[in-house]
């Protein structure tokens, strides 16, 4: 019993504390329109085939690959120069915006 109780209020904790980090979805969006969306679109679903499709992607997914574009881990000088003006909470918010859009969509 007594190790329930641990577990419990352990898990109560987790979910208070990890509430206070969730992502901005509007703020995402807005920092999306001013960022992301003249090569990807609006909505992440990038109208050109060399852009990579956004929406619908894992927000952890999103947010490392931005992150590795920032530090210089994953190269390319054009998402090097976008993700550089990014600060850890726009990553966290453009990544939860793009996550909660409706999934790829494609023409057929």
């Amino acid at each position: 019993m007594k190790n329930f109780v641990i577990a419990a209020a352990s898990g109560a904790l987790l979910l208070i504390s990890s509430q206070g980090m969730a992502a901005d979805i509007e703020a995402g969006k807005k920092k999306a329109a001013e960022v992301c969306a003249a090569c990807h679109g609006p909505d992440g679903n990038s109208p050109a085939p060399a852009f990579p499709k956004l929406n619908g992607q894992h927000a952890n997914y999103l947010a490392h690959t931005l992150t590795e574009y920032k530090s210089g881990v994953r190269q390319d000088p054009i998402m090097a120069g976008m993700a550089a003006a990014l600060s850890k909470e726009d990553i966290e918010n453009v990544s939860a915006y793009f996550a909660s859009q409706s999934g790829l969509k494609t023409k057929y």
